[in-house]
């Protein structure tokens, strides 16, 4: 049960946004740029560094929410397990794994992250703007998963919710809808 009151049909982080919305506008922004801006990073991507964030630091919304995203975007959800397992043993390119290590370290401690992961990173080919990108999502993603489970968010009851949330996230992006949630109620 969520620690203040939250719209009941709005489990996670998105009860939270709605809760204060002015709060949540430069969130929803930051994320919308991050995720889903210009990047050379492909969105799918960034979704699997939400993703081994979020698994990391044991946050089921989060984790369901971006692995579900990312399985949308790929197109299968064999990646996403992959990484929860071992990313290094992965599909992903080499360029990819060094980013979701430099994410997994991230979100250890900013001090985790090494010299050799960094180096590693370049050698497979990742640009400085995607090191900092990485970088920046993946302290943002423990942020989130902070604020999820901080105040106890609930997780919903329905696993078909995960279906509709990735479909709004590959669809829409991370804005707030135009019309609100209320749709969302049941």
């Amino acid at each position: 049960m969520p620690y203040i009151p939250l719209a009941t049909h709005l489990p996670g982080i998105t009860g939270l946004l709605e809760y204060r919305r002015d709060t949540a506008a430069p969130i929803r922004e930051l994320t919308q740029f991050l995720l889903r801006g210009p990047n050379s990073l492909t969105e799918a991507e960034r979704e699997l560094i939400a993703t081994i964030v979020s698994y990391g630091n044991e946050c089921r919304f989060c984790t369901t929410a971006h692995a579900t995203a990312a399985d949308a975007l790929m197109g299968n959800s064999a990646v996403t397990e992959q990484i929860k397992i071992d990313h290094w043993q992965s599909t992903l390119s080499e360029k990819m794994k060094a980013l979701l290590e430099i994410a997994r370290l991230v979100r250890i401690s900013g001090k985790a992250v090494t010299d050799n992961a960094i180096e590693l990173a370049k050698a497979a080919g990742a640009s400085d703007l995607e090191i900092h990108d990485t970088v920046l999502i993946a302290a943002l993603f423990c942020l989130y998963n902070r604020y999820v489970d901080g105040l106890a968010t609930s997780f919903p009851d329905d696993p078909s919710y995960f279906g509709q949330l990735a479909d709004r996230l590959v669809n829409h992006g991370y804005h707030r809808l135009p019309q609100g949630y209320d749709h969302l109620k049941k």
